[in-house]
């Protein structure tokens, strides 16, 4: 009976983009064992793909690159080898390596020419007997780093001889590219008279690197190079420089690539191509803008619509696209972007009343991220946002701009914030910069207006009290004998809230509660010995004792906090949606986000939210269990007062979904008066049946899991009684 072999790629450490989603996934759906090796957690690995530490097959952190292309390909050369003579019979594909069909192969040697003529041997795919000759001579050439090659330019061997007489040796590093990859196996395949071993090209490139591009033009111009001995298909990575700089980081319609997007259920939105080696793409900003949430993203021109997808993948955040002339003056009607602008994004499944067009100053609200790409400061005098920024940002915003140097864009901004430098290059041989502003005390000092101390003292009368350090203040309004304490950032509220009040303020003042709000001034995780502080002297001078029941509540970074600091109240109850239980990276190491903090302070007794909260009455967590890092948070939460309510597929922003669907004020007011049941919340939470986002992620989960019929039958459910865009889509690809 034909066995079909295993797989094994490495992926060295953050989030796949929609390429290796697809290639590994095909490996599923092929019914192939497909193993991905890594060396930190990768957050959006598709499901039935085995999960390995890189560290059983090489145990260091030394990830050697070709530092002229800053890529870790070297790494990749080096560690499969060392895969395979680890794994015996395991074959070897790169992540870029699609499985057109089942790899059955017999033999021990699993690789093919990748070029016309029957020599160059290409690694993307590689399987060799563990015992054999020519994987030990690639095991001993690979051991000196310094070792001058014998199949480069005999010019290129004297040089290194040279260097290496004199006391410098070329480190493998800085040698070609490919010198530890093709180069090599072609070399030693031949060197040991293998090359009868190597399958043809049809095997894995019949697409070859010169014809790459083509699998960016219509489906049928692939289809057609496709024979009958292709198994794995090489996708080539090369194409994501294509893919990023003219097709916004996704698959053209109609492609090859787009025709597999659809076969296999991928969603290329969610993870477009953000760069590729040292160039980063508009998608990739976000990961450069350094936020941990976003809210609002803006667009001031329309040059980003790439950047504007990503955004709302990794946020679900609001876009506003800011209609401007190249005066800085809104458009009475809509300009000509906008259409085809909003026409992409509904197309990527952006719900239309996410995205606004703003036309007139007074519809401007603060943004967390704005993107100013080719735009003003660039082809633009950026004079004309002189009023625009005023009233666009707040003290926390970012934003991504193009800089032409002599432009005076950077004094101009300097009345704003700061920036810095993220990228250079040169049109008509003028530098352009990209860089990332920072809103700084400028902007404060700009728009005026009335102070979070005047509106704090006001609000807390003669019977609250307010404090505050530079970095975190509190806030007590005394009204009756339940007190509800609640975490908040302060940026939002004065930014992003028309009454300037911590969250909830409406809402606990209408019930006749008081409040002791604390605000945070940043994603500071109120690690700060001053609030501390604060909180041992609200218990040592009795004032919890002071209330009938207290009530923590907070969400994410809120939510560690609300379940922390109930230490000092201990008999409260907690409420806390999509919390952390801790940054400390000894205790959380698979952690990945809010990298701002991962430098604080987690020790203490008010560090460890899963351990403090054993304090409290009762802790209500409600989090998403389909979101690995939140889940991973909640099962650290093993105490018996803890009643744990789960959210399927609403993701990390819990409480946004559940406000969209018209949910949380009830859910939220049971929690905080103490009526809430597990039965009423799950009643409640029936509601989701008719939300467009959790339908969605019922769908996608279907087609990942082979469930093709469930898939249909739960289409046809939903389009019944309703819209859902990316379904109806989707039913048609199926």
């Amino acid at each position: 009976m034909v066995q079909v072999r295993e797989v094994g790629m490495l992926w060295i450490g953050g989030s796949l983009s929609w390429m290796e989603q697809l290639c590994l996934k095909s490996f599923v759906d092929q019914g192939q064992k497909i193993t991905l090796f890594s060396y930190e957690d990768i957050p959006n690995v598709p499901s039935g793909v085995i999960r390995r530490d890189g560290r059983e097959v090489l145990d260091t952190d030394n990830f050697l690159k070709y530092e002229k292309k800053d890529s870790f390909a070297l790494f990749a050369d080096l560690f499969r080898l060392h895969m395979i003579a680890r794994n015996p019979g395991m074959i070897w594909c790169d992540t870029d390596v699609y499985c057109h069909r089942p790899m059955t192969y017999d033999s021990g040697y699993v690789m093919g020419f990748e070029l016309p003529g029957g020599h160059r041997v290409n690694n993307a795919v590689l399987g060799l007997p563990a015992d054999s000759a020519l994987l030990q001579a690639m095991l001993d050439y690979t051991a000196d780093p310094f070792a001058i090659p014998p199949f480069v330019k005999p010019a290129l061997q004297e040089e290194y001889r040279a260097k290496a007489a004199a006391g410098q040796p070329v480190h493998v590093s800085q040698q070609p590219w490919g010198v530890w990859g093709p180069m090599m196996v072609t070399h030693f395949t031949h060197a040991l008279g293998l090359a009868d071993q190597v399958l043809p090209l049809e095997a894995f490139y019949p697409v070859t690197f010169p014809d790459r591009l083509k699998f960016l033009r219509p489906a049928e111009v692939v289809e057609r190079m496709l024979m009958p001995e292709t198994t794995a298909l090489h996708l080539w990575a090369s194409n994501k420089r294509e893919l990023g700089l003219r097709h916004n980081g996704l698959a053209p319609a109609g492609s090859y690539l787009d025709k597999l997007l659809k076969k296999h259920g991928i969603a290329p939105e969610s993870a477009p191509i953000k760069g590729r080696g040292k160039r980063v793409f508009e998608a990739g900003l976000v990961e450069a803008a350094g936020l941990d949430e976003v809210s609002v993203f803006a667009d001031l021109g329309g040059t980003a619509q790439s950047l504007a997808l990503a955004a709302h993948a990794k946020w679900d955040c609001d876009i506003d696209l800011i209609d401007l002339t190249h005066k800085g003056e809104f458009s009475e009607s809509p300009s000509g972007w906008v259409a085809p602008y909003i026409d992409f994004l509904t197309r990527h499944d952006v719900a239309p009343d996410r995205i606004r067009r703003i036309g007139r100053v007074e519809d401007l609200r603060p943004a967390d991220l704005v993107s100013n790409l080719s735009g003003f400061g660039d082809v633009n005098k950026i004079k004309h946002l002189d009023g625009v920024l005023d009233n666009m940002l707040h003290a926390e915003s970012r934003m991504v701009i193009d800089v032409r140097k002599g432009s005076g864009a950077f004094p101009f901004l300097k009345e704003y914030g700061s920036t810095e430098t993220l990228s250079t290059r040169e049109a008509d041989g003028v530098p352009i910069i990209r860089s990332l502003f920072t809103a700084g005390p400028q902007l404060a000092a700009r728009q005026g207006g009335e102070s979070w101390s005047k509106i704090a003292v006001e609000l807390a009368g003669k019977e609250g009290f307010f404090r505050e350090s530079r970095d975190h203040s509190f806030l007590h309004v005394k009204r009756g004998d339940t007190l509800v304490v609640t975490f908040d950032n302060l940026d939002i509220a004065m930014g992003k809230r028309e009454d300037r009040r911590p969250w909830g303020y409406a809402f606990i003042e209408k019930q006749g509660w008081s409040m002791l709000g604390v605000m945070a001034n940043g994603w500071t995780w109120y690690r700060d010995p001053w609030v501390w502080a604060e909180f041992d002297r609200l218990r040592d001078t009795g004032f919890f004792a002071g209330f009938r029941r207290v009530v923590f509540y907070g969400a994410s970074m809120g939510g560690y906090a609300a379940a922390a600091f109930v230490a000092a109240c201990p008999g409260a109850d907690v409420v806390a949606i999509s919390p952390q239980s801790t940054l400390d990276k000894a205790v959380v190491p698979w952690e990945t986000r809010y990298k701002t903090a991962w430098d604080r302070d987690f020790s203490g007794p008010y560090g460890d939210a899963a351990q403090v909260s054993a304090a409290a009455r009762r802790v209500f967590l409600l989090y998403d269990p389909y979101e690995p890092l939140d889940t991973g948070h909640a099962d650290r939460f093993q105490g018996a007062n803890v009643t744990k309510l789960r959210a399927p597929l609403l993701g990390h922003r819990l409480g946004s979904s559940l406000q969209q669907m018209g949910i949380l004020a009830p859910i939220t007011l049971g929690a905080l008066n103490g009526t809430l049941t597990e039965p009423e919340f799950y009643r409640l939470l029936r509601a989701r049946k008719g939300f467009g986002r959790y339908q969605k992620e019922l769908f996608k989960r279907a087609i990942d899991r082979g469930r093709p019929d469930l898939a249909r039958k739960l289409g046809r459910w939903v389009l019944t009684r309703g819209d859902n865009r990316y379904i109806r889509q989707g039913l048609m690809a199926l």
